[in-house]
């Protein structure tokens, strides 16, 4: 049986997923979600280039461009919840190890003062994983510093 604390992690991952889907990264689609105390949602992103930034093609293939260009979700999600990021979770879609934030994403959340992250169980065997391998193993190491918490979901397929 799932707890109700379960359940709304599960809604809000996956509704992390599906704000991930609106994503243009062809290689990437991530979403994040963030949420308050009384589980509003306060905050929503995906990754993408800023307004009124093109999102072509050609900018989009060619990686070292398309990460010079783009909004991560989770800042984008922070940006858009203002203030009310302070003592909210942040949840994020896909996880490729935990905590599911790669280290620059990390710091923003600190400073806004998210006070935790829920991600679903990471698929190791993801390629991925080893493009963000050594980004991840910092944020690791800041969020346990900053004495924040983790959780992870076993995705419902």
């Amino acid at each position: 049986m799932i707890s109700n604390s379960d359940k709304w992690d599960l809604r809000f991952l996956e509704l992390a997923k599906i704000v991930s889907t609106w994503s243009k990264d062809p290689s990437t689609k991530v979403g994040a979600v963030l949420v308050n105390e009384l589980k509003q949602v306060v905050g929503m992103g995906y990754n993408g280039f800023a307004r009124g930034v093109e999102d072509t093609n050609e900018r989009l293939n060619d990686r070292e461009t398309k990460y010079k260009f783009v909004v991560h979700a989770e800042v984008n999600a922070i940006i858009q919840a203002g203030d009310s990021a302070r003592g909210s979770i942040l949840y994020v879609y896909p996880s490729f190890m935990m905590p599911p934030i790669c280290h620059e994403c990390c710091k923003v959340a600190i400073q806004a003062g998210v006070q935790g992250i829920v991600g679903f169980s990471p698929d190791e065997s993801d390629p991925r994983v080893q493009r963000w391998k050594d980004s991840i193993s910092v944020s690791r190491e800041m969020w346990r510093e900053a004495n924040l918490w983790i959780e992870e979901i076993k995705e419902q397929k």
